[in-house]
């Protein structure tokens, strides 16, 4: 029986927000499986070179537009009571904010039905447990073809119908353990355990070869990370200074854009990093990749913060990417970076907002060839072993049509 999954994001292929899913479809592809995309909203253009080659699998409509309203009602009228039951289901959203954005995600719930039914899919697979996975609940309802999401950890906060959404679907993916355990405050049923599964993000490890680095002089660090307050920017750029006043040279490039930018400047300014900071705005994917590939980069740095509510970190692809190049990693003990990054064998772990202990990290790792290639071989055997793409992929696959693999966590 030929096989066809629909894969529902907010944007990808277009913009940078959602890049991390393009190796996931792009080894789906690989292995000859058959996808469409479809993006909730989709905007911008295709930035990643990578998702050039999504193009032609993705389906660009807008969130409104006269055909999915033409089409949303000639599947209301030919399957009234399933709409019905479908739009009912959003009622029991647990805010006048949720309930609006289901409601505003009901026409393309119902387009995306008979899309779904026309192409012949067997399985629709949402990134996101939020409107995305609103978007797959209602198709599924009306066309009946079983459905999954994947839920990362701000949507997990947000409760965007998640006890429904896991009772009605097939199987339901976090991507970490840190992630499951947030969302155990709200599945509090035997039953709904049973539709989870840990899978990771991953990269493609393959085509992430293992170089010996140029030592630069100074040594260059790398922030490739969003200017947002999750990321701690501001910890990292207290570190550096605390390095140059004790006469610890090295060169930080910051590799992102965000709203944090001109407060960020200033800061380098105030601390006299001027020249000893780059911001080198956002960078295309395979040219940062370049960098790890060509031996640009000493020692990656993510020094993520805990917002508190559950603001924090996820699993950072950016991490395992600098790891599978051999490149040792600096990061924070928050969120679920522990569970890539166990401290002291594939990284360097500190406390969240503690700029004394980052610095104190990258001065060791300057300091000690021995250690970064230590830290960096370890590292790119975890990335292998427990993030490889390949294998991740394959495991999505079996579960996308073979619900029965669904084990309970």
């Amino acid at each position: 029986m030929t096989t066809k999954l629909i894969y529902i994001t907010v944007t990808m292929p277009f913009g940078n927000a959602e890049q991390f899913f393009i190796p996931e479809v792009m080894e789906l592809m690989r292995q000859g499986k058959e996808i469409m995309i479809v993006p909730r909203s989709p905007s911008g253009d295709i930035i990643n070179s990578d998702a050039k080659g999504l193009q032609n699998l993705t389906v660009s409509q807008p969130l409104l537009s006269l055909e999915i309203l033409w089409v949303a009602v000639c599947e209301f009228a030919r399957c009234p009571l399933k709409s019905l039951q479908a739009f009912g289901i959003l009622f029991r959203s647990r805010s006048l904010k949720i309930l609006s954005k289901n409601l505003a995600i009901f026409p393309k719930g119902l387009w995306l039905s008979r899309r779904a039914q026309d192409w012949g899919a067997t399985h629709i697979h949402a990134q996101w447990a939020t409107t995305t996975a609103s978007m797959a609940l209602i198709a599924n309802q009306v066309s009946g073809i079983s459905w999954s999401f994947t839920a990362h950890r701000w949507d997990i906060r947000e409760n965007n119908l998640l006890e429904v959404k896991v009772q009605k679907a097939s199987f339901v993916r976090f991507i970490s353990e840190s992630g499951v355990q947030m969302s155990r405050e709200i599945l509090k049923g035997e039953q709904l355990q049973e539709k989870i599964r840990v899978i990771h993000m991953g990269v493609p490890f393959a085509s992430f070869q293992a170089n010996q680095f140029a030592e630069y002089t100074p040594p260059v660090i790398l922030c490739p990370a969003g200017l947002l307050p999750v990321k701690g920017h501001t910890y990292l750029l207290q570190a550096i200074s605390i390095l140059k006043n004790l006469g610890v040279n090295c060169i930080l490039k910051i590799a992102g854009e965000g709203g944090l930018r001109e407060e960020l400047k200033k800061h380098v300014k105030e601390l006299n990093l001027i020249g000893t900071v780059q911001f080198l705005g956002y960078v295309p994917h395979n040219e940062l990749l370049g960098f790890y590939r060509d031996g640009k980069v000493g020692i990656v740095v993510l020094p993520s913060v805990d917002l508190g509510n559950g603001n924090h970190e996820s699993i950072p692809v950016s991490l395992m990417e600098a790891m599978a190049f051999g490149i040792p990693i600096i990061s924070t003990n928050t969120g679920s970076i522990p569970e890539l990054v166990e401290n002291g064998k594939e990284g360097i772990l500190v406390p969240p907002s503690d700029e004394q202990a980052l610095a104190d990290a990258m001065q060791t790792l300057i300091e000690n060839t021995d250690l970064r290639r230590i830290l960096g071989e370890n590292g790119r055997r975890k990335v292998e072993k427990d993030f490889n793409i390949e294998m991740i992929a394959n495991e999505l696959y079996k579960l996308y049509f073979d619900p029965q693999n669904v084990k309970k966590y």
